[in-house]
């Protein structure tokens, strides 16, 4: 998922109303008890465990502490203890499925065997064999790059490849621990030369889940629904999981248009009451993961009762996580599974 910065932007504005001082020594006083319940039952709500837990998704393995999508940051987040493994698919030449967020190398992260830096975007993953791929380096960020600045305390690991799904796959069997996967087709309709169709792409996808016996414990992602919706035909066992984001620069959902989002695989908005939970229910996701940013108290209220799971994307700041935890959501996709688990420590809620 893309990720625009980690912190919130500024509030709404104040009212111009001001108060007087009893009104709002009655307001605080009012508050603080509402505010301490809601803490409680959230901690409640998820100290059962079970399949209601709170659900902690590292993102792209642990990106704020290791090499993105790489083997060492999915054992750095296993070690962390997180409850799923968050990651991106792409379709090499010869029809493999590697891990990887970008269509094309990406300069800020793809080094060459004889270890330089890439100068401008690289080849198409898909116009790679898994053997060509293999010969980049992607085991730290390039230190001269503005990517490189958010995230300060990646530590390198020299040497690390492109990997396979199914190491992946056997990453997380072999840890001793029922972990989630949450894989995301990275597929954009308004870019179709980038991969494979949606069709192709969602029958490697279900063949790989159910080759490596795993549909339980995975979950098939994406902001291009078309691929969900071949995915749930394909393999209705396969848990499908409906991203949105509804920013200036990456809006999948694209309220004010006249027509349908070519993200949305046909599925209109306006026919749903302009409910993007609803929208999610009726492509069959069983979870929605918004931006962190668009999610409101209302439709996440709307989504639990659908039956709707909540898991916003990517939430990196701590005074945000106890936010969206307070508002109730289900579990939170973190480049910093740490900071996460320290977070739900203070709220009492236990996720192992």
């Amino acid at each position: 998922m893309d990720v625009h910065g980690t912190r919130r932007p500024a509030g709404a504005a104040v009212g111009v109303a001001v108060r007087g001082a009893g009104e709002r020594m009655n307001a605080r006083r009012m508050a603080a008890p509402r505010s301490r319940l809601a803490v409680t039952l959230t901690a409640a709500c998820f100290a059962a465990g079970g399949a209601g837990a709170f659900d902690l998704q590292g993102h792209r393995g642990a990106r704020g502490l290791a090499p993105e999508n790489t083997l060492a940051a999915f054992s750095v987040a296993l070690a962390q203890g997180v409850t799923t493994l968050e990651t991106d698919l792409a379709v090499t030449k010869d029809g493999v499925l590697v891990i990887a967020h970008d269509p094309s190398l990406n300069p800020d992260l793809v080094r060459d065997a004889d270890g330089r830096w890439l100068a401008a975007p690289g080849p198409p993953i898909r116009s790679l064999t898994l053997a060509e791929l293999r010969r980049y380096d992607i085991g730290r960020v390039n230190p001269a790059s503005r990517y490189a600045k958010q995230f300060p305390e990646q530590r390198a690991v020299d040497g690390e490849r492109f990997p396979t799904l199914q190491e992946v796959f056997a990453l997380a069997k072999a840890s001793g621990r029922p972990v989630r996967l949450n894989i995301e087709t990275k597929i954009r309709p308004t870019h179709p030369d980038e991969t494979v169709d949606p069709a192709a792409f969602a029958a490697l996808v279900v063949a790989a889940v159910r080759s490596a016996e795993l549909a339980p414990r995975v979950t098939v992602q994406s902001f291009d629904w078309r691929t969900l919706r071949e995915a749930k035909r394909l393999a209705p066992e396969i848990g499908t999981v409906c991203l949105t984001s509804e920013t200036e620069g990456f809006d999948t959902v694209r309220r004010a248009s006249s027509s349908p989002s070519p993200w949305l695989a046909g599925f209109d908005l306006a026919a749903h009451g302009g409910s993007v939970p609803r929208l999610a229910q009726a492509a069959g996701c069983a979870t929605w993961s918004p931006n962190w940013r668009n999610v409101t108290p209302g439709e996440l209220a709307q989504a639990r009762m659908l039956g709707i799971a909540v898991v916003p994307w990517t939430v990196n700041d701590p005074a945000d996580m106890a936010r969206l935890i307070d508002m109730g959501a289900d579990g939170l996709i973190t480049d910093y599974p740490d900071r996460l688990r320290s977070v739900l420590a203070s709220k009492g809620i236990r996720i192992d």
